[in-house]
């Protein structure tokens, strides 16, 4: 297993084809690193013998001690395992942990290159995936789950677009591997990943099988070009923060007619199993958001029930109302990643698929409540967080000991911790990084939308009519 050190370095070893502001940037830009910082965690838990067990696993395939980040899991334990891990990175990282996404990705690889392997009985797409998972998993590898194509007129198919590369594409092909062109949005930590995992966004016709290709490229690759969004809390200048040295990054990802070579090809032109991987991978990441998402909530909670015992109102029923419904969803969020777990089912690749039916009310039940939840947040903490003074104000000689004054709500409470607490409901609620997390708490994994169509279309509706027809009385 890699340290956080080795990582950073492996990171600043990598081609320069990131863009930030108009000009190509490293990948320890001082934006990037608040997202290379949640990556450290990932790292630095699984170095620590207390964590043993559940930020590592033994691999199946090589018998070696692996990150669990890097774990195709084959059993309920480690799906259960896997969602305690990303409850547990949350809270530390303060949001997104942001890592499951590649785990999630190689699950959904192991599945659906075994089984279109079998469906076909003359693809090797599976024993190329082994050989892939080896590797990412001796050299402890961080991968971007890279699906979300531009996709142009939301109206029309792939191949009705007017310009073709609105979804990822092979162009050309050989004897010695493909060539793709298009782009995908929205791609989560690609800026400071190893790998670029690709894959379909949606279900795919026979007219469209020039856009059934999944791949794995390093992040570096010749005509890859990463065109990156850095957010992160505001700067702490006086009262460091753990919270203030974290961030994300997404981007536009974009191959320009890049070449990949036929052992990282995992499907190309099988348009049948485009949608099988959309869907399966979205069942694996909505039972990681069942661990992310209550984590959320534990976070939520923590500032409710300390910015009120902070203002002198702990004891008052709207604030205990407040507590009690957050605990119920986060918990109920985190019941239906265990009966996604215990309810999964083993592939024939031998990986273990979560139920798609818990994974999808788990993560339907968060989106949807993502704005009730932090407008309870703001609720409580009034309106001095987004209007409050500079830090530096705080520590001038003249308009400090005004703040100071001003600012106290219960006399046992220093101004020191109010501070600390009010620039982090500001954080939470009015910065430009919070606006960022807010909407990637509703659209990340899928939007409740989908969500809802993945519902109605696995869930047993003719069963329950049957249920009150048999008590009605009723016979067809």
């Amino acid at each position: 297993m890699r340290t956080s050190d080795e990582y950073l370095e492996d990171l600043r070893r990598m081609r320069q084809n990131i863009y930030m502001g108009g000009r190509p940037v490293q990948r320890d830009d001082s934006r990037i690193m608040p997202g290379v910082n949640v990556m450290k965690i990932t790292f630095d838990m699984a170095q620590d013998p207390a964590n043993s067990g559940l930020f590592t696993e033994t691999s199946q395939y090589t018998g070696k001690k692996i990150n669990r980040f890097c774990n195709v899991c084959d059993s309920v334990d480690d799906l259960l395992k896997k969602q305690k891990m990303i409850r547990t990175g949350t809270r530390l990282s303060g949001f997104c942990i942001q890592r499951c996404m590649g785990t999630d990705t190689i699950n959904m690889l192991s599945v659906v290159t075994r089984d279109l392997d079998d469906a076909t009985g003359k693809t090797e797409y599976y024993p190329r995936f082994l050989e892939f998972i080896k590797s990412y998993q001796e050299r402890d590898l961080i991968a971007a789950a890279v699906q979300t194509d531009a996709k142009g007129d939301r109206g029309k198919r792939p191949h009705e677009q007017v310009d073709p590369d609105l979804h990822v594409r092979v162009v050309s092909q050989n004897r010695d591997g493909i060539v793709v062109r298009g782009a995908k949005e929205d791609i989560t930590m690609a800026s400071y990943c190893d790998e670029l995992i690709v894959f379909p966004t949606r279900t795919l016709t026979r007219n469209e099988k020039q856009w059934a290709v999944a791949f794995a490229v390093p992040s570096d690759t010749e005509n890859v070009h990463i065109i990156n969004r850095a957010s992160s809390p505001r700067e702490r200048k006086i009262l460091k923060a753990p919270l203030n040295t974290y961030g994300s990054s997404d981007a536009l990802v974009v191959f320009d007619d890049t070449f990949v070579p036929w052992d990282r090809v995992f499907m190309c032109g099988e348009h049948e199993f485009g949608g099988r991987m959309a869907l399966t991978f979205a069942s694996s990441h909505r039972h990681s958001y069942c661990g992310c998402k209550p984590a959320v909530e534990d976070i939520i909670m923590g500032l409710i029930a300390l910015t009120a015992e902070y203002y002198g109102v702990e004891g008052k029923h709207h604030i205990r109302e407040k507590l009690a419904h957050l605990a119920g969803i986060a918990e109920l969020i985190y019941a239906a990643g265990i009966a996604a777990a215990v309810e999964s089912t083993r592939s024939a690749s031998g990986t273990q698929v979560p139920a798609s039916i818990y994974a999808n009310v788990g993560r339907r039940l968060a989106g949807e409540n993502t704005y009730n939840c932090w407008g309870m947040v703001a609720d409580v903490a009034g309106g001095f967080p987004v209007t409050m003074p500079f830090e530096e104000d705080y520590f001038d000689p003249v308009t400090g000991p005004f703040i100071s004054k001003y600012t106290v709500r219960n006399p046992d409470v220093s101004v020191e911790k109010m501070h600390r607490l009010q620039r982090t409901l500001s954080d939470y609620l009015s910065s430009s990084w919070a606006g960022v997390w807010q909407v990637g708490d509703v659209h990340g994994g899928g939007s409740p939308v989908m969500e809802s169509i993945a519902i109605l279309s696995t869930y047993d509706f003719e069963e329950r009519k049957k249920v009150v027809k048999r008590l009605a009385g009723i016979q067809d």
